[in-house]
């Protein structure tokens, strides 16, 4: 396996293993998902160029187009948590409340 490969295997795994660990802040999650989306999107990209098969070129741009659709929606979850609970730590939400 290339080094480049190596490098971005061990950035997926640390983002995995960043959202599994530290699960209290809303915020530190979202940073890990981004991390794992921006080391899918560059191995995927990598992977394109070297196959040179036409029919997946568009494939880097839809791991693109899913990965801000993510941030927004997070990011607009962050908002709204924010401002109803005032932080945005996990544990502090209850879901049965109305």
């Amino acid at each position: 396996m290339p080094l480049i490969y190596t490098s971005l295997f061990l950035a997926f795994s640390l983002s995995l293993l960043g959202t599994l660990m530290f699960r209290s802040h809303l915020m530190s999650t979202l940073l890990c998902l981004e991390g794992m989306m921006l080391a899918i999107f560059v191995s995927i990209s990598i992977s394109t160029l070297t196959t040179h098969n036409n029919l997946s070129f568009m494939l880097p741009i839809i791991i693109l187009v899913f990965a801000a659709c993510e941030a927004a929606v997070g990011l607009a979850l962050l908002v709204t948590i924010s401002n109803s609970h005032g932080n945005d730590y996990v544990q502090n939400l209850n879901l049965l409340q109305c």
